[in-house]
């Protein structure tokens, strides 16, 4: 048996998959944040964003609306809340990057069954249909996405329910089960072309 010709096959799927890749990557562009139109408060309570964090290896992804943006330390940032129970927590406690992303109307169905499901049970990826892209700090985002902002996180603190300042805030916390808050500053903000 001819191993060198299966080995050649290898290798040419290999360059056809990493080309792929790469085009996939280039349907983005690199976009400076402070000319984006679109309204933070849409985004995040209307739109819902994923955040995901981990490396191409090992990942998870989760819906949110609970976040923001601004100028902190004199840093362009983006801030985002885990709670610890949630999947995410581990990989956002273990990898100094993460992503925000944000989707077009068409893909709220993926954003409902990412809020609904733990990665710890479902393989999002699988169920979804999501293509995830790797950049080039090693975090990942999604080929579907319309905005991505990519974090380097500087930041990270738990919610103290003794510092709630409006009484009404511990309903959102019935099982006690704070949130962890993380600022990341803002490395790249890609669009979809």
């Amino acid at each position: 048996m001819d191993h060198s010709n299966n080995s050649k096959k290898i290798l040419i799927f290999a360059y056809i998959f990493e080309s792929i890749k790469i085009i996939f990557v280039k349907n983005f562009e690199k976009f400076d944040v402070e000319k984006l139109k679109d309204n933070p408060f849409r985004l995040l309570n209307d739109d819902w964003m994923l955040i995901t964090a981990g490396t191409e290896n090992s990942f998870n992804t989760m819906t949110a609306s609970w976040g923001g943006v601004g100028i902190l330390w004199n840093k362009q940032v983006a801030f985002c809340f885990v709670r610890p129970t949630r999947h995410t927590y581990q990989f956002m406690e273990k990898n100094d990057y993460f992503t925000l992303t944000f989707y077009n109307e068409e893909y709220r169905d993926i954003l409902n069954f990412c809020g609904k499901k733990s990665g710890r049970d479902t393989d999002k990826i699988k169920e979804t249909g999501l293509i995830p892209l790797t950049s080039p700090n090693n975090s990942i985002y999604f080929e579907q996405a319309r905005l991505v902002f990519e974090c380097r996180k500087i930041y990270s603190d738990d919610i103290k329910p003794e510092f709630f300042r409006d009484e009404k805030i511990h309903n959102a916390y019935p099982l006690k089960d704070y949130h962890r808050m993380y600022i990341g500053e803002i490395t790249n903000c890609l669009i979809s072309e």
